[in-house]
């Protein structure tokens, strides 16, 4: 079975009564053409439910008004309030956001990044300084601007060098954890990681976090460090792990608060009291961890702002012609009831 040719704009034209050119100016520049022309020109469209073909528009506009981003995932309410922020701020200036997730594959975001080159996009968001060298040429060729967001680490790629960065210092996540849960008075730790290979999110955490601890004098050893997929269950099975290592942690530091979370389940369920014998500190200050019971300690990561300052510094590139200078928001620690003194030495396992 035939499907029905695609309405063209000379079908629009033929049916208005007027020329290709003054239906394009229409729909492009509708303030060029005269009210009662304009109108008809409509009607033709609406008629013939014709959509504006994205690539010519492109190419006789300059610009297609759209922007492309790719993200690790959109099962995590982080990556979503970012992308809320970019989607709002930028409609309101005219533009489209085009979303794509990669799961974490490096492959997949690959023919991510060239399917959103082949529908002329002007502009590129990708999460994190980690990528394909195959992501990189494509990137590069294309001549498309290129924004990082999420890290503040420069991309030791040859392609991306001078691209610019609007982020977060993810090695002061870890600082700030470790701090904190120091100034508490713990002496043990534990570090429950999203899957560190290809996240350099993820690795400057830990890398924060143990630096921290090695200036107080303190050790950080391998098996205490165990990495999971994000989620509820990465957070119970890593936990699970770290109460059994002997001498058991009393601190535990989370890549984020889903991991977190899984871990104060994970705990509530072995009847571990949270703090008294665990403390447990989570990164992202999720809505949902102020409200759970205790409140979960984390890391506030500014992230629906991160998608507006995303926005704003690709419309002000797009226009202007000057790329964006690179900028690191502010985090801050947000103590709640998930962490605590250590217990006493005669409690401790």
């Amino acid at each position: 079975m035939n499907l029905p040719e695609r309405p063209r704009i000379a079908d629009v034209a033929a049916l208005a009564g007027v020329s290709t050119a003054t239906v394009s100016r229409a729909l492009s520049n509708p303030e060029m053409v005269k009210k009662p022309t304009r109108e008809r020109i409509l009607r033709a469209v609406t008629s013939l439910g014709y959509v504006p073909d994205g690539a010519a528009r492109a190419l006789a506009l300059g610009r297609a008004r759209m922007i492309g981003a790719i993200v690790p995932t959109l099962d995590n309410a982080i990556f979503a309030r970012a992308v809320q922020g970019m989607q709002n701020t930028l409609q309101n200036a005219g533009y489209q956001l085009l979303i794509s997730a990669h799961e974490y594959s490096l492959a997949a975001e690959t023919e991510a990044v060239r399917a959103l080159l082949e529908r002329s996009i002007d502009a590129l968001v990708l999460v994190g300084a980690d990528h394909a060298h195959e992501t990189w040429e494509l990137v590069s060729a294309s001549r498309v601007p290129l924004l990082i967001t999420w890290t503040n680490a420069a991309a030791t790629n040859e392609f991306l060098t001078t691209a610019p960065h609007i982020g977060f210092d993810n090695r002061l996540v870890g600082k700030l954890a470790a701090e904190h849960l120091l100034s508490l008075g713990h002496r043990a730790f534990g570090m429950i990681s999203g899957l560190t290979r290809h996240n350099d999110r993820a690795r400057h955490r830990v890398e924060g976090f143990r630096t921290e601890l090695m200036q107080a004098g303190m050790r950080l050893p391998e098996a205490n460090v165990v990495e999971q997929p994000f989620g509820f269950d990465g957070g119970r099975a890593g936990l699970k792990h770290l109460m059994q290592l002997r001498p058991r942690p009393t601190a535990v530091f989370c890549g984020n608060d889903v991991l977190a979370l899984g871990a104060l389940f994970e705990a509530q369920s072995l009847t571990i009291d949270v703090p008294g014998e665990l403390s447990i500190v989570g990164c992202d200050n999720l809505p949902i961890s102020s409200q759970i019971t205790p409140g979960l300690s984390t890391v506030l990561l500014p992230t629906y702002e991160l998608g507006q300052h995303a926005a704003l510094a690709l419309l002000d590139w797009l226009t202007t012609e000057r790329p964006p200078i690179d900028a690191c928001l502010p985090i801050e620690l947000v103590v709640r009831g998930t962490s605590g003194p250590p217990p006493s030495l005669g409690i401790q396992n």
